[in-house]
């Protein structure tokens, strides 16, 4: 049995995973080509939507963009703006969300899937995720309506499609707005179907972690034209297409994206559906491997989801069957060159903001209406997105460190004896 490297063996890898974000001479021709047209940022609005479609009117990277991501991801519209949480927040709006009324979300997920409600007044409400996948659970996301309930948000959570059939039934059934979350899912479908294209509206973030990026931004989907020149309105300070600069029609925001940044875009979506395959394969190569291994559960594909991404890789690590603790295996793995860490130290309404009494809304409850959440938190194991774009072997890499950790698992015992022994 070989040594543990976090006890002084030699690490079954030493050298590095693919680095994040790719680029090449593309990404800095069309950089400098923006730079010396002088055209950083855009004066023309109404690029997303039909006002100016096929008038010959020179395109903006940004609007190029737009339409280029939209059609991939088989939506009429799409509206870029500054940040993924922005895309929530305008979105939101755009679909009638207001002061007062209630927004459903998963408790397991990035914090701004529930601030972006709160940043225009309204409340978010938390529902379970579903333990086999991590995604928004149907039958929690019905027990959560209220008369106050506007709309829901599920979250293509880790790049994996949500049960999109089963969340726009309810929400249909209870006249909700379905706003999907598709941070991690770029390029992935749900039943042949782009995600960010079934709902009402969807959310991306180009944030420099996601598969694609620019270092920061977002944009929002939608194949509702009211909704998509409401989304435009909103990001260009409440203006109104075809009308006088210094004319706004409603509170907005300055939440545009740069010409930069459409440049750096438009490169990073040349590459996307080659880098899906290639993560999507080697995470089902890594999962059938892993699935070997006592105590290691990769979450669960389903059929509507086979076409899934991969932002996050993630497995449910079960102590009791492996035997050791979380903690100990996250630092065994990481010290055998494996980069992994657990993610979320607890579902979003345990986060202090939600704790601090400053939001007038029971919280307190949810640990016994989210056991799901509770349990994701003590269990999950996470693998970044770059460390899928390499090859097989990285991913026999990682299955033979899962191995060597389990069957030196018993070491930690003995070495925490051995240490207690020569202690004083």
């Amino acid at each position: 049995m070989s040594k543990l490297a976090v006890f002084g063996g030699e690490a079954v890898r030493t050298a590095p995973f693919p680095s994040w974000p790719v680029f090449d001479e593309s990404e800095e021709k069309s950089l400098l080509e923006v730079l010396h047209s002088g055209q950083w940022w855009r004066y023309t609005m109404g690029e997303a939507t039909e006002a100016i479609a096929n008038t010959g009117t020179l395109r903006s990277t940004v609007a190029e963009f737009q339409e280029q991501f939209a059609q991939a991801h088989n939506a009429r519209f799409g509206i870029a703006c500054a940040t993924g949480m922005a895309a929530l927040q305008v979105a939101l709006r755009a679909l009638g969300v207001d002061r007062g009324d209630e927004v459903i979300v998963p408790a397991y997920t990035f914090i701004a899937t529930a601030t972006a409600p709160l940043a225009i007044g309204a409340t978010p409400v938390f529902c379970d995720i579903d333990y086999d996948t991590f995604n928004l659970s149907p039958e929690s996301f019905e027990k959560a309506i209220t008369p106050a309930t506007r709309a829901v948000i599920p979250v293509h959570f880790a790049g994996v499609a949500a049960d999109m059939e089963g969340i726009m039934a309810v929400a249909r059934k209870h006249n909700i707005m379905v706003l999907e979350d598709a941070a991690h899912a770029h390029g992935a479908r749900w039943n042949g179907r782009g995600c960010g294209s079934i709902g009402d509206a969807g959310a991306f973030s180009f944030q420099f972690s996601k598969n694609m990026t620019a270092g920061e931004g977002g944009i929002i989907t939608t194949n509702n034209l009211a909704v998509a020149e409401l989304c435009e309105s909103y990001i260009w300070v409440g203006r109104k297409a075809g009308r006088p600069w210094y004319e706004h029609h409603r509170m907005g925001w300055n939440f545009r994206l740069t010409e930069f940044q459409g440049a750096l875009l438009l490169e990073q979506l040349k590459r996307l559906a080659r880098q899906t395959i290639t993560r999507r394969e080697n995470s089902l190569y890594l999962s059938r491997q892993l699935s070997q291994i006592p105590g290691i559960r990769p979450l669960h594909i389903t059929d509507y989801a086979a076409e899934f991404a991969v932002h996050i890789y993630i497995f449910r690590f079960l102590a009791e069957t492996f035997g050791i603790s979380r903690g100990d295996f996250v630092t065994a793995l990481n010290a055998e060159g494996i980069p992994c860490l657990t993610g979320y130290s607890f579902p979003l309404y345990r986060n202090p903001l939600f704790q601090s009494g400053e939001i007038a809304h029971d919280y307190s409850r949810y640990s016994e209406l989210c056991p799901n959440s509770e349990r994701a938190c003590k269990e999950a194991v996470w693998l970044e997105h770059r460390m899928f774009l390499g090859t097989r072997q990285d991913m026999d890499d990682i299955v033979s460190a899962v191995a060597k950790v389990y069957a030196a698992r018993h070491s930690f015992e003995s070495h925490r004896t051995e240490l207690a022994s020569t202690s004083f």
